[in-house]
């Protein structure tokens, strides 16, 4: 069995009406320090959102959820920063339309598969 790292991770939500506190989850990101890796999936869920608030449009949000998503690869104005750095900006709290849960942690033996195995547990919607 390899050896596991520990992680942090943190979920993404997208909080349509800030004062009412409703959201849905629409990523994931993880960063092991061991490892060197941050990462980010995020899967936004228009039709949920539409349930939520209807007269919001998704695509700002999509475009912010995947500036994220590169902020994380190192792309953008913070790729001089080290990931942890990155992760820490990352993680930092917000009280705008998407935002971030409390940081968490787990171990893994691959980061990749904690990452997707994350989305599947807190994401993505499990149809009967």
């Amino acid at each position: 069995m390899p050896a596991r790292s520990s992680y942090d991770y943190a979920v993404l939500r997208v909080v349509p009406r800030v004062e009412r506190g409703e959201f849905i989850n629409v990523g994931v990101l993880v960063y092991c320090a061991e490892r060197g890796f941050l990462g980010a999936r995020v899967e936004l869920d228009e039709r949920r959102l539409a349930a939520l608030a209807p007269d919001l449009d998704p695509a700002p949000i999509r475009r912010y959820l995947d500036a994220l998503v590169r902020v994380t690869e190192g792309d953008g104005p913070l790729r001089g920063l080290a990931p942890a750095k990155r992760f820490d900006w990352l993680v930092s709290p917000r009280s705008t339309v998407v935002q971030t849960s409390s940081v968490h942690c787990g171990l893994c033996a691959d980061p990749e598969e904690a990452l997707e195995h994350l989305m599947d547990a807190l994401v993505r919607q499990r149809t009967a």
